[in-house]
C-alpha cells in the first residue's frame, strides 16, 4: 500500500470518527434538554449501532465480489446524506432511521479500509498501521464533542458541519485504485459467509472480545455521561471536554501502544490495559463530582482502554489465516456493535434507576470482566502470533 492510499484511507476514517464523536453526545444533549428520559436517550442511541449489526452479514460477499473502492465510496456517501438529513425533521424515530443508516454507512466503510489495511500490512508492523488507523480515528472522534455546546447557537450547525467535513474527505476516495480480498471458492455467497463464522470464532474467539468492550465504552461514555454529566451540575462545555480528554488520552498512547503490541504480543498487552482502564474508571467513580480529578481519570483511561479496538483488530489478524481476514474484520464490527447496543441503555437505565452507585462502575466491571476472560483463556490453539512474538 502506497503512502497516499494509505493517507486518503486514515483521512476518511478520521472523518467518520469526527461524525461519531460529535453525534453521540450532541443528540444526548438535545433529548436531555427536551425531556426525553435517559433510557429512551439511550435507546435512540443504539440505532447506529443496530445498523451495524443488521448490515454486517451482508458485508463480505459485496466486498469480495466489488472491492474495497465501491464499499467505502457507499459508505462514505450514506453517512454524508444521512447527517445533512437530521435539521429537516427532529422526531424521535425519524433521528433514531437516521443514525441506522448512519450505522451501516459507517460499518461499510469501516469494515472494507480495515481489511484493506490488515490484508496489505506485514505481520511485523501491522501492530503501528492499525495503531495509525485508529489514532486517526480517535482525533476525529476527539474534535467531535468539541462542536456540542455550538448546539446552543443553533440545533442545524453541528450536523451541517459534520456532513460537509465527511463530504470534502471522501471526495479524495473517488481518486483510490480498487482493489480485492484475497478470493477463495468457498466464499462467494451469504451462506458461505455465515458458516465462515465458526471457523473465524474457533481461532479468534478472545480477538473479538476488546472490540466488543470498546464499543460499549465508547457509546456510554459518549451517550450517557452527558446526561449523567449535567445531572451532576457540570456545564455543557465541561463535559465536551471531559469527553475530549478521554479521546486525547488515545491519541496520545495508541500509537506507542501498537509499537508495543508488535514486540511483546497483542494478549498480554490487552490484558494489561484493560486492568489499568478499571483501575481508571474506579478511581473516576471516588472523584465524579471534582472536573480535574475527573479529568485526569479519563485522560489516562483513553491513554489505557482507547486502543481496545485496534488492537483486538491486530490480535485477530494473528489468529486466523489470510482467507478469513474479512470474516475476521466483520466479526470484530458485529463485537463492537454488539458492545455499542448494550452500552447506552444499560448505562440509560442505570442513571435512572440507580442513585447510589457511580455510573462509572457500570465500565469499570465491564472491562475487569473482560480482561479477566482474556487472562483465563490462555493461549489459544492455532495462533500464528506463538511463532512470531511473545504472547
Amino acid at each position: 500500500m502506497t503512502n497516499k492510499k494509505f493517507a486518503i484511507l486514515i483521512s476518511i476514517v478520521s472523518m467518520s470518527g469526527f461524525s461519531q464523536g460529535m453525534l453521540l453526545p450532541l443528540i444526548a444533549v438535545i433529548f436531555e434538554g427536551d425531556g426525553l428520559s435517559s433510557s429512551l436517550n439511550g435507546l435512540n442511541a443504539v440505532g447506529l449501532y443496530m445498523g451495524i449489526l443488521l448490515i454486517s452479514p451482508f458485508m463480505e460477499y459485496p466486498l469480495r465480489k466489488y472491492g474495497y473502492k465501491p464499499a467505502i465510496v457507499f459508505g462514505g456517501l450514506l453517512v454524508i446524506l444521512s447527517l445533512a438529513m437530521f435539521p429537516l425533521w427532529k422526531t424521535f424515530w425519524f433521528w433514531f432511521f437516521l443514525r441506522l443508516l448512519i450505522g451501516i454507512g459507517d460499518h461499510a466503510l469501516h469494515f472494507a479500509t480495515q481489511t484493506w489495511i490488515t490484508t496489505v500490512s506485514s505481520e511485523k508492523n501491522r501492530g503501528r498501521n492499525i495503531s495509525l488507523y485508529g489514532v486517526f480515528f480517535g482525533i476525529g472522534f476527539a474534535v467531535g464533542p468539541l462542536l456540542t455546546p455550538l448546539v446552543k447557537i443553533n440545533e442545524a450547525i453541528p450536523f451541517i458541519l459534520s456532513s460537509a467535513l465527511c463530504f470534502a474527505a471522501w471526495i479524495f476516495t473517488l481518486f483510490l485504485k480498487n482493489d480485492f480480498p484475497e478470493q477463495t471458492v468457498e466464499t462467494n455467497s451469504f451462506k458461505d459467509t455465515i458458516s465462515r463464522f465458526s471457523s473465524a470464532l474457533i481461532y479468534a474467539w478472545a480477538a473479538f472480545l476488546p472490540p466488543l468492550a470498546y464499543g460499549f465504552l465508547e457509546s456510554s461514555l459518549n451517550s450517557s455521561f452527558p446526561v449523567y454529566g449535567l445531572r451532576l451540575d457540570f456545564q455543557l462545555s465541561e463535559i465536551s471536554i471531559l469527553l475530549t480528554c478521554f479521546s486525547i488520552g488515545a491519541i496520545v498512547f495508541q500509537f506507542p501502544l501498537g509499537i508495543l503490541s508488535d514486540s511483546y504480543g497483542r494478549r498480554r498487552t490487552l490484558i494489561t490495559i484493560l486492568f489499568v482502564g478499571f483501575v481508571c474508571f474506579l478511581s473516576a467513580s471516588f472523584v465524579e463530582q471534582r472536573f480535574i480529578g475527573l479529568a485526569i481519570c479519563l485522560f489516562i483511561a483513553g491513554m489505557a482502554v482507547g486502543s481496545t479496538f485496534s488492537l483486538g483488530v491486530s490480535y485477530m489478524t494473528d489468529l486466523v489465516p489470510t482467507t478469513l481476514l474479512p470474516t475476521g474484520n466483520l466479526l470484530c464490527g458485529m463485537a463492537f456493535s454488539i458492545g455499542s447496543l448494550t452500552g447506552p441503555y444499560l448505562g440509560g437505565l442505570f442513571i435512572q434507576y440507580v442513585e447510589d452507585l457511580s455510573y462509572f462502575l457500570v465500565i469499570s466491571t465491564m472491562l475487569l470482566l473482560l480482561g479477566l476472560i482474556i487472562f483465563i483463556s490462555g493461549k489459544q490453539k492455532g495462533q500464528k502470533q506463538a511463532n512470531t512474538v511473545p504472547n
